[in-house]
């Protein structure tokens, strides 16, 4: 486990009132959709700087150095609270190329999910972070509260906004392998963390509650980056993996191996708790939201429960 196991370095809690800045490391977000989200977010009761976003570059957001930018000038900001992305796509380990780990400042709610992973992986790896997997601006929170790819609202006001800790989420999932397990909850999107590998701030699994979702994949690439994770060690020391549901992800052939089945032959032999189909990052459903970071438990039973043992922000 990174050195940020022993300390990690927890935001302040949001309230009403609260400063949001909006950041878009990846791709960019339609513009109907990027005001959906902000006017959600007000709803929320947060007070929301207006998005001063870069000019998009084809798949971009923006050029590499607009957007980091971006990403540093909400950081540099000391009212704000916190920073939601607007969107995934493709773009946030561009922002990597340049060591800014002594520019960050106090930790803030980053918040996001997909390509947001390696920014979140880099956060945690190289600063010490707690973060959020969680609804995106453009992605989630623009099509509202409990509804169809939109967010849950309770799971994500508890994560931003409980400094007390000690809850816990119900993963709507199934279990894989029953029973349970510690640690802290680590990952988010697994192509972002498959490409994390031989990098300065690869992921480091041990000791961990795993998130593995991801969208658009057959199974064989599914099978693909699960062994590349096993034979370059990333699940030994973990303690439990929760898996999401890998939406668009149908077998190419009638008859082939399903995700689930992939994930069923590679991940139970190893013998900790594991759990399928949980709503979270890429999903139809309302988008949970996890913080990295924190430790947990996971309980592989009936629909499966992360217990969160500690808060993921402070007073």
């Amino acid at each position: 486990m990174s050195l940020a196991a022993d300390a990690p370095r927890k935001p302040k809690a949001l309230r009403k009132g609260s400063r949001v800045a909006v950041f878009a490391p990846a791709s960019p977000g339609e513009h109907a959709d990027l005001l959906a989200g902000i006017a959600e977010l007000k709803r929320l009761g947060y007070d929301c700087v207006p998005a001063q976003l870069p000019i998009p570059e084809g798949y971009f957001a923006g050029s590499p150095e607009d957007r980091l930018e971006n990403f540093l000038e909400a950081l540099r900001d000391p009212q704000s609270a916190a920073l939601l992305a607007v969107r995934g796509g493709y773009g946030s380990q561009y922002l990597l190329e340049s060591d800014f780990s002594g520019q960050v400042g106090q930790p803030r709610c980053v918040v996001g999910y997909s390509d947001i992973t390696s920014l979140q992986i880099f956060l945690w790896q190289k600063c010490g972070w707690v973060t959020f997997y969680g609804p995106m601006v453009a992605a989630g929170l623009n099509r509202g509260p409990n509804q169809p790819h939109g967010y849950d609202e309770a799971s994500f006001l508890q994560a931003v906004g409980n400094p007390q800790g000690n809850w816990a989420l119900h993963l709507q999932s199934k279990p894989l392998l029953e029973g349970s397990g510690e640690g802290r909850v680590l990952g988010g999107c697994l192509t972002l963390i498959q490409t994390s590998i031989g990098t300065p701030w690869e992921i480091d699994t041990t000791d961990s509650i795993l998130l593995l979702e991801d969208r658009g994949m057959r199974p064989y690439q599914v099978d693909r980056a699960l062994m590349h994770l096993k034979q370059a060690g990333k699940f030994a020391g973990v303690k439990g993996i929760v898996l999401g549901e890998f939406p668009n992800s149908e077998p190419p052939l009638a008859g082939s191996p399903s995700v689930f089945e992939v994930c069923q032959r590679i991940l139970c032999p190893l013998g900790i708790p594991v759990v399928f189909g949980a709503p979270v990052g890429h999903t139809p459903r309302s988008m949970l939201t996890i913080p990295l970071g924190i430790r947990t438990r996971l309980v592989s039973r009936s629909e499966g429960t992360l217990e969160f043992l500690e808060a993921a922000v402070t007073q």
